[in-house]
């Protein structure tokens, strides 16, 4: 086929939302540990890939636990569920930002974060998020009411000891001014790092712990390339944000947690870094930020 024909027939994939072919397997299992697995691919089928098959095809290329993450109030809920129904997968429960800002509007949002609290207590639920400030989707209008639902998630996650996930989007300073005024929990992590050197730094030297996403693959990503270099080992930690944020060489294609290895690899190779002691770090990484013990309640 000529190299014509292999665009053509690619592109003609995208169109039709075909998944990628499974990617080597990881040598070592790590967490995909930020998945939206109740969310359909915007270009593929009307609905998710059933949790089984998802699980199945993840566990399959050394990605065996996930943390599924609920950013409405429908979504929370089904997390709490799908968690509840296999052990592979724990959740987090939040309010997007953008979410909040329209609920504030409608004079909805604490009756929401009400339920978000009630359901953050549930044992199958580590974290609180993902919530933050988003300044991309959201305008000057919405800001304070994304302040104020972002401070309420922080004082959550505080009072029961979860793990706090942070949207940020175009909102560093801000993001770190209210984690600042609250204080940052003892365990709290950067979803989807989309900082440079200088804003990685300011979180590390706050605690955090940095997810990179599919975005680092991406040939624009010179910058969230040289954060990765200046972070920790034991700070990194790896995630899809799927069905959005597909690594290359599939970049606009659905994403899935068993394309993970992508990034893993994306990853070892930015750092010069051996491929197995990479994931090890990863897979330790990931049970210190959330919580450990996948599986049946210990209680």
């Amino acid at each position: 086929m000529t190299r014509r024909g292999q665009r053509t027939a690619q592109e003609k994939g995208h169109r039709a939302g075909e998944r990628p072919e499974p990617p080597e397997a990881l040598p070592h299992p790590v967490v995909d540990n930020h998945c939206h697995l109740d969310i359909p691919a915007h270009d593929g089928p009307g609905e998710p890939v059933p949790v089984a098959d998802a699980l199945a095809r993840a566990a399959a290329v050394g990605v065996p636990r996930i943390v599924q993450i609920g950013c409405d109030l429908v979504g929370a809920r089904w997390a709490v569920e799908v968690a509840t129904a296999h052990d592979e997968i724990v959740a987090g429960v939040a309010l997007h930002p953008n979410d909040a800002a329209r609920l504030d509007a409608a004079g909805t949002l604490d009756e929401a974060l009400g339920e978000i609290a009630d359901l953050a207590t549930d044992d199958r639920v580590r974290a609180v998020g993902e919530t933050g400030l988003d300044h991309f989707r959201t305008g000057p209008e919405g800001h304070a009411s994304q302040v104020r639902s972002f401070q309420r998630h922080i004082e959550l996650a505080h009072a029961l000891d979860k793990t706090l996930v942070i949207h940020d989007r175009d909102a560093h300073a801000e993001v770190l001014r209210v984690l600042d005024e609250v204080g940052a929990p003892p365990r709290w992590v950067m979803h989807c790092f989309s900082g440079d050197v200088a804003f990685a730094e300011e979180c590390l030297s706050r605690g955090a712990y940095l997810s990179f996403a599919g975005t680092v693959t991406f040939k624009n990503a010179d910058p969230l390339r040289a954060a990765l270099r200046v972070t920790p080992l034991d700070r990194i930690l790896v995630e899809t944000d799927a069905p959005f944020l597909t690594p290359a060489p599939y970049r606009g294609r659905p994403n899935a947690s068993y394309l993970v290895p992508l990034t893993v690899r994306a990853i070892a190779e930015t750092l010069d870094a051996e491929l197995d002691e990479l994931c090890r770090s990863i897979d330790v990484n990931t049970d210190a930020a959330f919580g450990g013990h996948w599986g049946p309640p210990t209680s």
